[in-house]
């Protein structure tokens, strides 16, 4: 517990002392829904009725917080392991569990400050969200979304060496899904062939899930099917993340 402690506040001090990290973490997510909020002001998406904000506002808070997720511990694992942190921290007394746990639990916080934060800044006058009664289902599905794209963020930072590289692989890796899995554009609207890829993308069963409980935009088996395919890929990313996981450079 000791090192699962000093772990976890060493990482937020980290992480709020680097102010570009908190405005792209916080600020630039809103910075869509603003955008968006104001282009697709009072339209709605002519295949379902819905308005543009039901599917953006969703849509944007599910990409903000698997993009934190990913890059969160992508880039403290790469940056750990070429400065030999993390080959310090096998030969002490700490388990993986440690390391691994107090990163999860910073994505944890990340991701409940960027839901209040989104939440709050739609629901706004300008943009009028107004928050589904099963809205407190929004909280166990964004525990599952950053459970599982914390481990795909762990897979990343198991194999790449640089900043550079983890910027590559994870925008080569989160742009293109959210794009194809409805972040940014209604899924409604693009061909069939598009949201049948959509199916084998993670990001595509957080966006529903999200969307069912926030806006109401489904129903409870939305959030359903949601939560079983972020556990299913969740499982996967875990078992990758294992057999890739290195301390150092060589192993």
């Amino acid at each position: 517990m000791s090192a699962y402690s000093a772990l976890t506040a060493a990482g937020y001090r980290a992480q709020v002392r680097d102010r570009t990290t908190v405005f792209f973490t916080f600020a630039f997510p809103l910075l869509f829904l603003v955008v968006f909020g104001l282009v697709f002001r009072g339209k709605a998406v002519e295949e379902s009725g819905f308005s543009y904000l039901s599917y953006t506002a969703s849509g944007v808070l599910s990409w903000g917080v698997a993009n934190a997720a990913v890059f969160g511990i992508a880039f403290t694992l790469m940056q750990w392991r070429a400065d030999d942190i993390l080959r310090m921290i096998r030969m002490s007394p700490a388990p993986l569990s440690s390391v691994i746990g107090s990163r999860y639990v910073l994505a944890l916080g990340v991701g409940l400050v960027q839901s209040v934060l989104f939440v709050g800044v739609a629901m706004l006058p300008g943009f009028g969200l107004v928050p589904a009664s099963r809205w407190p289902l929004l909280i166990p599905v964004l525990i599952l979304g950053v459970t599982t794209f914390l481990l795909l963020g762990v897979i990343i930072g198991s194999i790449a060496d640089t900043p550079e590289s983890v910027a590559g692989i994870a925008n080569f890796l989160i742009l293109p899904m959210a794009f194809l899995s409805g972040s940014f554009f209604p899924l409604d609207s693009m061909p069939e062939w598009l949201r049948n890829v959509s199916r084998v993308l993670p990001l595509r069963y957080l966006n529903d899930a999200v969307s069912a409980a926030l806006t109401g935009r489904g129903d409870l088996s939305d959030i359903g099917v949601g939560c079983a395919g972020l556990v299913v890929f969740g499982v996967l990313f875990g078992a990758v993340a294992v057999r890739f996981f290195r301390w150092t450079k060589s192993s």
